[in-house]
């Protein structure tokens, strides 16, 4: 009887129908596209193969959450892959400091995300121990190596890199401002790194954050936070190298009261780009609507679907770009660019009142385009449609 249910298995294992995953291109052509797809659950990291000979890494969660990178797929076209069993190299990686998690792709590293309060710079003695936190990404380096953030800039001292928080706000009946942490009325906090990752598409960390109420008679929680950052393993074989991460940042209530966001100018996703740039002509500003006018985004005069940052670092030309996801509230979103500072936020609220509720997390998405060089805007144009578009997949299991 053992062995007739052995063969039995065995049979049924061996002529198994594979799994089928199929690519459609949509309405755009793709290239160094990240596809997202869900696979059965436990289904082991492979490679996927299709009929042309091509092969791809795949990387896949234990709840079947899989990625892998289409490299040429053309409009209307479409491509079927099949599982392969073909070894997946960890081509991106997540490496542990101290107080810090550095994501690498290709042996480059991107970004550092900071978990532990950082210190405080030596050159700059007027900061004042308030200003201290954690939770932010700094630094940002470019393929080349070029420093693209700032963190504890002598004028904005609260300015972190890479970081969040909101500014104008209501909640318990007080109104307090997680943003400027000199006020001393609020400020966001680092509470746990959950877990890292290294993998052959993309290296990663989630973290959780929790944005405090110091206006309260105790120190009262109003939201925790949760950040997901990832950073893929693409654009670095180009001939103009690139890096791509995604910012994903969910506010939940911590009480059964809301926190509300009245309209303002800014806060959210702040992004501090290097003192290089600091000054009237030192930065070149470029949006998804042709906008290159910095005082239109003091004004709150503009929207946009991306934003880029641009200028010298060390003689060499260089640059960062913000894509926002359509699905954000308030999408597309106001952009406040400030006039003569490397700064720009993207602030939802400055189009209208935002209210994050009980049981109804705020989540919003972003990706950052990161290379030397000019902006080139049809390439980014290009960028946020697989961002905001992505190829459709079907999935067919035996």
């Amino acid at each position: 009887m053992r062995l007739q249910l052995a063969l039995a298995l065995l049979s049924s294992t061996a002529f198994a129908a594979p799994i089928s995953i199929i690519i459609e291109g949509g309405d755009f052509d793709r290239r160094d596209t990240v596809v997202e797809f869900k696979l059965p659950s436990n289904t082991k990291s492979a490679n996927i193969l299709n009929g042309e000979g091509q092969s791809a890494s795949l990387q896949i969660e234990p709840d079947g959450q899989a990625w892998f990178i289409e490299r040429d797929l053309k409009r209307g076209a479409k491509k079927v892959y099949t599982l392969g069993n073909g070894g997946v190299p960890e081509f991106a990686q997540a490496k542990a400091e101290k107080g810090a998690i550095t994501l690498r792709v290709g042996g480059k590293t991107a970004l550092t995300y900071r978990t532990e309060k950082t210190e405080l710079p030596v050159d700059r003695p007027n900061v004042k121990e308030v200003y201290r936190r954690g939770g932010y990404i700094h630094p940002v380096l470019s393929p080349g190596g070029k420093l693209l953030t700032d963190d504890y800039p002598a004028d904005h001292k609260h300015h972190h890199g890479i970081w969040f928080a909101w500014t104008h706000t209501e909640f318990d009946g007080r109104k307090p401002d997680f943003w400027n942490m000199a006020n001393g009325i609020g400020t966001v906090e680092f509470v746990s790194l959950d877990r890292t990752w290294s993998g052959p598409v993309h290296a990663g960390l989630t973290s959780r954050h929790r944005q405090v109420d110091l206006s309260a008679p105790k120190p009262m929680t109003a939201l925790n936070e949760t950040w997901n950052v990832r950073l893929y393993a693409v654009g670095n074989e180009t001939k103009k190298p690139y890096f791509i991460f995604d910012v994903e940042v969910t506010d939940v209530c911590a009480t059964n009261l809301p926190v509300k966001l009245p309209k303002y100018r800014y806060g959210g996703i702040g992004v501090r780009a290097p003192g290089a740039w600091n000054g009237k002509d030192n930065l070149n500003f470029l949006n998804s609507e042709g906008v290159t006018d910095r005082s239109k985004g003091d004004k709150n005069e503009t929207v946009g679907r991306w934003a880029h940052l641009g200028g010298l670092v060390d003689g060499i030309l260089t640059g960062l770009a913000v894509l926002g996801h359509p699905d954000n509230v308030r999408a597309p979103q106001p952009q406040r660019i400030h006039p003569t500072e490397p700064f720009l936020n993207f602030a939802p609220q400055q189009a209208g009142d935002v209210e994050i509720t009980p049981g109804r997390p705020l989540a919003l998405r972003y990706r950052f385009v990161v290379a030397d060089g000019a902006p080139d805007k049809v390439e980014l144009d290009r960028l946020w449609n697989d961002y905001a578009h992505p190829p459709v997949v079907k999935v067919v299991a035996p």
